[in-house]
């Protein structure tokens, strides 16, 4: 597996296939056979935040793992993330982070959303009065490097930062962001911010590569859509795989959440798959539309994001 691995700006490696563990009907029990069952499989990189509440369980998982010495700290990656509620101190978000994953540092801290929230506002979908109106991301990503300089984490990033939100935080930065992970698949090619990543080193990794299918909020548009499945049906593949395949060909890690063993397995078997230029170009001629559009973080009153077109910058 050590080959399928991504440097990141900030020097580290990082595994291109992650496990993503957002999911609040799943209890730790079964996160945690997950983690198990994903380690066997050779998954290394796995992906939490304070508002997926998998923390405990990913933490509890990884540290029998570790005690059976069936893997070392080193070899896994763990990601986790800075929620709204938690921008006036990054500090002590991380330091509550480690707490839950009884671990002494993460190696990848990002940014959840472009969006600060009141204080006590630990949940996903946030009410009107719960919005912090001024964004202060400059003091907000000095809080994430002291993390760094603290070695709370190894790489610090952002995640949902449009081009333009990229471009402005990179004129105050002193480290520039690792990774900006946002959702990014064969029917939402993210063709711009990858660009303006690419310009900068920053390492664009992909949520719901596959559309999210399974999700309240998810689609099986892309794994459902018939080029995709004429693509599967000629390499003998799958369509997940060839969703996965084609992001990884565009240099991006992809985050993949299935606790469902068979397509675990298929997921990072998309790692073997070879797909022809022809293919690619079938793809890039997809018309696209955004599955996880972030309507909750946009209102008329609170919210410094007046219109969707606000939170992405036009680029929606």
């Amino acid at each position: 597996m050590r080959s399928h691995q991504v440097r990141l700006n900030c020097g580290i490696t990082m595994p291109v296939i992650g496990l993503g563990t957002y999911s609040f009907q799943n209890d730790d029990e079964t996160t945690q056979l997950a983690v198990h069952n994903a380690l066997q499989m050779g998954y290394r990189h796995f992906d939490t935040a304070k508002v997926y509440g998998s923390e405990p369980a990913i933490g509890n998982a990884l540290a029998k793992a570790i005690n059976d010495q069936t893997v070392t700290r080193e070899d896994i990656f763990v990601t986790s993330k800075l929620w709204g509620c938690d921008h006036h101190d990054p500090v002590s978000a991380l330091n509550q982070t480690l707490e839950k994953l009884g671990m002494e540092y993460v190696d990848m801290y990002l940014v959840h959303w472009p969006v600060k929230l009141k204080p006590w506002v630990s949940y996903p979908v946030p009410n009107e009065e719960d919005f912090d109106k001024l964004l202060d991301i400059e003091s907000t990503w000095a809080g994430m490097e002291r993390c760094l300089d603290l070695g709370l984490c190894r790489c610090i990033g952002v995640s949902n930062f449009s081009s333009n939100k990229i471009l402005s935080l990179l004129d105050s930065a002193s480290v520039p962001p690792a990774v900006n992970q946002v959702e990014m698949h064969p029917l939402w090619r993210q063709a711009k911010l990858r660009e303006v990543c690419g310009d900068y080193k920053i390492h664009v990794s992909a949520y719901s590569p596959l559309g999210g299918p399974g999700n309240a909020w998810g689609s099986t548009a892309v794994v459902d859509h018939p080029v995709i499945k004429s693509i599967a049906l000629k390499h003998k593949a799958t369509p997940a795989q060839v969703a996965l395949k084609w992001g990884l060909s565009k240099g991006s890690s992809m985050i993949v959440k299935s606790f469902n063993q068979n397509r675990m397995k298929e997921n990072i078997e998309a790692l073997d798959l070879k797909l022809d230029n022809q293919d690619l170009l079938d793809i890039d001629k997809l018309e696209e539309r955004k599955i996880l559009r972030g309507e909750v973080y946009v209102n008329q009153t609170t919210s410094p994001y007046k219109t969707i077109e606000d939170l992405w910058d036009n680029e929606i």
